[in-house]
């Protein structure tokens, strides 16, 4: 028996079918395959960082500097252990890129003098979370325990009848019961500033409070956020020990200047005014380093 002849155009529209079949889906939209990397479901990775290494700590700070804030270098006759004191001792840390610090202690006739500086490089793991979001959230949880006390009547007005602005100050951060003060019985042999001290975690609180200016509190020149701590040791048999505290953010890396000095003599307290103007002061200078 003869067989039939087999039509070329059925094939070809079987061939067109098939096709069909393997470039969309039942619906009639477009599968998977149909468009590689083109799906409208993927996430653009959050933006990394502005930085992506750390500056060397113990070269951050200038001669010049360390001369205003460790008084006791230029009292330090012998050269070679005078240049130790300007090297000063870095921070043992196994990722430089990281995190990088630096430490200098000096005595002199007066004080014996402590100053570090340290940088944190903020990276975030989450494609989803930027390193900047990341270093954000790392600088609030500073912030918090820092424990801030809440402004006094003097920081959010000059006058008895005017009203606070809502939204000020770090009361929603803080504890409203802390208070900076020196301890009652702690003379000023500074004068006009020495009893502005800071009560802090050890300090005893007492009825006066230091100035507005004068007390722990968030920076609004200073990086893209920073705060500024100051504490007094309680200690009343020895000289107390103040510790001034500024840290700032500027995008995802976080710079920590810690200034601490105790007199030599009893009952002297170390001038606040004085200590966070240089404690401020050496923060601005890094952070223009960076930014530059």
């Amino acid at each position: 028996m003869q067989r039939k002849a087999y039509v070329p155009g059925v094939a070809a529209l079987l061939a067109a079918l098939l096709a069909g079949c393997t470039g969309s889906s039942a619906d009639g939209e477009a599968s998977d395959n149909s468009n590689p990397g083109g799906s409208g479901t993927a996430t653009a990775a959050a933006q990394p960082g502005r930085y992506d290494s750390l500056p060397q700590a113990c070269g951050a700070v200038s001669r010049s500097t360390l001369d205003s804030l460790l008084p006791g270098i230029a009292q330090i006759t012998d050269e070679t252990q005078r240049e130790a004191a300007y090297a000063g001792e870095a921070t043992l840390t196994y990722d430089t890129d990281r995190k990088a610090g630096c430490r200098w202690q000096v005595q002199s006739a007066d004080a014996t003098d402590h100053l570090s500086v340290d940088f944190e490089r903020v990276v975030s793991y989450d494609n989803a979370v930027s390193d900047d979001s990341e270093a954000e959230e790392l600088f609030a949880q500073k912030v918090t325990a820092a424990d801030l006390p809440a402004p006094t009547a003097s920081q959010t007005t000059s006058t008895p009848s005017a009203t606070p602005t809502p939204g000020t100050g770090v009361s929603a951060l803080a504890s409203p019961s802390a208070a900076l003060s020196d301890s009652p019985d702690s003379p000023n042999s500074s004068g006009s500033s020495g009893s502005a001290g800071s009560t802090g975690s050890s300090g005893s609180p007492s009825a006066s409070t230091a100035p507005a200016d004068l007390q722990p509190r968030l920076l609004d020149d200073l990086g893209d956020e920073a705060f500024i701590d100051d504490t007094l040791s309680s200690s009343g048999s020895t000289a107390k020990q103040r510790t001034v505290t500024v840290a700032f953010r500027t995008s995802n890396v976080i710079v920590t200047v810690q200034y601490e000095e105790q007199p030599t003599t009893i009952g002297t307290v170390p001038d606040s005014k004085e200590m966070q103007d240089r404690a401020r002061k050496l923060a601005s200078q890094l952070a223009d380093s960076l930014a530059g």
